[in-house]
């Protein structure tokens, strides 16, 4: 404990972390032990797991992000603490070279590396809005999505946006018929997130501070590949800009009450 109430993690909740990193940074809910479960509340109320609602699992979260969402507490509670929020990347730093040395780090060849299933596609999402904090790039085609799904991206989104990202996220024309995308929608904008609309058929891909970028690796989204390559990023972001430019800005919370006819807004 320290001075002004933060509890650090003990022990065991140090060993638990560096077994969840062994595993590839997740783990399911049915695979921790009653003995471990103090343990898990200390790593989820102390920011270095995430629960995913949709499978039932928890994500491991990188500790530097954590230590600087921390420090930048502190520091606003005045000069006093300025000595105390220093010392928290100090108090990580064990788990800050286990994070880094997790079988997940190996970095892929030619610019991308390869994730199969879906569950590692949204732990590997988790860990990219922690790593690329500032600006969030979305490209969601298709019309029907998942209610659970969409509610646990409106917690991810909230996050970011309350990390002082910024959002900007593209839906298909279908989706305004979509009562759970229509929701997500809505729910975004009020967070602060943009949220348009395009007409014509786009392929689907998310791009993180312009420096790393997720796309699907086969047809049935069931493998996703991460491209670092500084080209094929420049390439990306200047099609979700295009696509941006040519798309609609609508007004979701019109859509959501059922408006017959949103009007659509800047």
């Amino acid at each position: 404990m320290t001075d002004h109430g933060i509890t650090l993690p003990d022990a065991a909740a140090h060993e638990l972390y560096r077994a969840i990193l062994r595993e590839g940074g997740r783990i399911r809910a049915a695979d921790i032990g009653p003995a471990d479960r103090e343990a898990l509340d200390r790593l989820i109320e102390f920011g270095l797991l995430v629960p995913q609602v949709v499978d039932s699992s928890y994500s491991a979260v990188d500790p530097r992000s954590v230590a600087e969402r921390i420090g930048a507490d502190l520091r606003r509670t005045g000069a006093r603490l300025l000595v105390e929020a220093d010392r928290i990347p100090d108090q990580l730093r064990e788990l800050t070279r286990a994070y880094d040395t997790a079988p997940r780090r190996e970095p892929g060849r030619g610019g991308a590396r390869v994730i199969t299933g879906k569950a590692a596609i949204r732990h590997e999402v988790e860990q990219l809005t922690q790593e690329f904090p500032s600006e969030s790039l979305t490209a969601q085609p298709g019309a029907a999505r998942d209610a659970g799904q969409l509610e646990e991206s409106l917690v991810r989104t909230r996050r970011y946006l309350e990390r002082g990202g910024t959002m900007r996220c593209l839906f298909e024309r279908a989706a305004r018929s979509d009562t759970p995308s229509v929701s997500y929608a809505a729910g975004a904008v009020r967070l602060g997130c943009a949220v348009r609309d395009l007409d014509r058929p786009f392929k689907r891909f998310l791009v993180f501070d312009r420096t790393v970028a997720v796309i699907p690796a086969d047809p049935d989204l069931n493998s996703a590949a991460i491209v670092d390559d500084p080209a094929m990023l420049a390439f990306i972001v200047d099609a979700f800009e295009q696509l941006w430019q040519q798309s609609d800005a609508v007004n979701w919370d019109a859509l959501e009450e059922r408006s017959p006819q949103p009007e659509v807004r800047d």
